[in-house]
């Protein structure tokens, strides 16, 4: 939290000089009660207050005071707000490969998992479109704001091709590019790229990149499994199926995503977490001086009325 307005809180250094004057109207009156035994006899026979009942009201009133000035100094919180028309679409490997069980139950279960807790957790306002492939782009979902359409199509993945991330990252972009904001430009996006392998098939993924890069949407990647990943060969053999975390790494890098390796499903779950929580907001400033002005309205009016109530005046 920061202070707009820090001088008003040159206002707390009032509160100790009231305690002061407190403390020495309280040695009055002992001193009065000296002077006139019987006026203190008379206090004792009324019946004394417990000290916490004495003290009580004017910490109210101090604590009211502290609240008050730091309302007034204008206190400033960062908070998340919606961006308006953003978008983000998830682009994901479905290939053979992503069949390998090195991240349990399989990689590409651990993916679906994975990207409905990040539809769980992203605003109702963002659009979330979806971009699955293997040897060409199997399925595409426009950015939309019904994400059940994004679960839907995630349920349908099959593991199964080879691997054309250019060609995928490229249909994201496509549809990302075709949506335009009230001053005509780009509206805000971002691509969430999950990968497991080398492409294999189309163009190529760093070029998209450039491209992506051009036209300002970050590309976070997610370089999914292990080195010592297999799948069964055509004639039952296991086939390597290592991670390509270098060209996913750049793609990041050109784009200015960010980069993570994944090497289990509850790794690879908080990222996407970590990634839902982010995109689609924005952090702002924003002036939170009537929560503390409540706060202190509150904290006056118990000083006022616990002083009222068990003592009959003020503190």
């Amino acid at each position: 939290m920061t202070l707009g307005a820090p001088v008003y809180l040159l206002a707390l250094l009032a509160i100790p000089l009231v305690g002061a004057a407190y403390l020495l109207a309280r040695k009055r009156r002992r001193r009065f009660a000296v002077r006139f035994p019987a006026a203190a006899v008379l206090a004792r026979v009324a019946g004394g207050q417990p000290r916490w009942r004495r003290v009580l009201p004017a910490a109210l009133l101090a604590a009211a005071a502290a609240v008050i000035s730091v309302a007034v100094a204008k206190p400033q919180a960062r908070v998340a707000v919606p961006v308006e028309k953003a978008s983000v679409t998830l682009v994901t490997d479905e290939s053979g490969s992503m069949a390998a069980t090195d991240v349990s139950p399989s990689r590409l279960a651990a993916a679906q998992s994975a990207a409905q807790t990040f539809l769980g957790r992203v605003p109702g306002s963002l659009l979330v479109g979806f971009v699955a492939y293997s040897t060409q782009v199997d399925a595409a979902v426009e950015p939309t704001l019904a994400h059940d359409d994004v679960r839907a199509a995630l349920q349908g993945l099959q593991a199964d091709g080879g691997t054309a991330t250019g060609d995928a990252l490229n249909a994201a972009l496509d549809r990302l590019e075709a949506r335009r904001g009230k001053d005509g430009k780009t509206a805000p996006a971002a691509v969430i790229l999950l990968s497991d392998g080398k492409t294999t098939e189309g163009g190529d993924p760093l070029a998209a990149a450039q491209r992506a890069k051009r036209l300002g949407i970050p590309v976070s990647t997610v370089a999914l499994g292990t080195d010592g990943g297999t799948v069964p060969g055509p004639q039952g053999q296991l086939l390597a199926v290592p991670p390509d975390p270098a060209t996913l790494q750049e793609i990041s890098r050109i784009t200015g995503g960010t980069f993570t390796r994944a090497a289990d499903a509850g790794q690879l779950d908080g990222v996407y977490k970590k990634l839902g929580s982010k995109i689609g907001v924005r952090h702002v400033r924003r002036e939170v001086s009537s929560s503390f002005a409540g706060a202190g309205l509150v904290l006056l009016l118990g000083g006022l009325g616990t002083g009222l109530r068990w003592r009959g005046r003020l503190p």
